[in-house]
């Protein structure tokens, strides 16, 4: 199986690799329209900020690719977010795939923002969460979400309720980091190679 992993110059990718390599996968880092479009899986590990990774996606022209893309594919974290349409992080346009305004968390006494640390999963649905439950916790790191709509395949709060994960068609994303989550993540990582 050909497991492409998409090279923006974004942080987080050894993390990724590492965990896709520990499910016994042999993932490519690249940035090549050819390879990301032969792969049997894609994955869009995201970490960093908004404008600067859709500024290092259409510079490699990658923002016209992988919308074409038909394989099953997963946005991690940041890679989630640029599914979407539109984020508040520096008045940022994105991909386009879901519906989504990405929106900043606004701080209070009790939540702190960035969201940092362990939270469960509630209301899971799709193939990604096979196995798992709403007992199952999960580790973010960010400051921006994704409201909760038709697209949200798992949610978590903080306080409000956000998605923590979406689906359209074959693209799936999770705001939380997979390769952060132990067991948990490492299950939702093998039930996405399975798709």
């Amino acid at each position: 199986m050909e497991i492409a992993v998409v090279d923006y110059k974004g942080g987080n990718v050894q993390s990724v690799l590492f965990a896709l390599e520990r499910l016994g996968a042999r993932p490519t880092l690249t940035a090549d329209p050819e390879v990301l479009r032969r792969a049997d899986k894609v994955l869009f590990p995201g970490e960093g900020e908004a404008a600067s990774a859709m500024q290092a996606l259409r510079e490699a022209g990658l923002d016209q690719v992988l919308p074409t893309l038909t394989q099953p594919f997963l946005g991690i974290c940041l890679g989630m977010q640029l599914l979407g349409q539109h984020s508040d992080e520096n008045d940022t346009p994105m991909l386009g795939l879901l519906p989504y305004q990405v929106r900043r968390f606004v701080p209070d006494a009790d939540h702190k923002v960035p969201h940092m640390g362990w939270n469960n999963l509630q209301a899971l649905r799709g193939p990604l969460f096979e196995g798992l439950t709403e007992a199952d916790h999960v580790y973010f790191v960010h400051s921006y979400y994704a409201p909760v709509g038709d697209y949200t395949t798992a949610q978590s709060s903080h306080p409000a309720p956000f998605s923590a994960a979406v689906q359209h068609r074959n693209f799936h994303g999770v705001q939380f980091h997979t390769e952060k989550s132990g067991a948990v993540g490492t299950r939702i990582l093998a039930n996405f190679l399975a798709l």
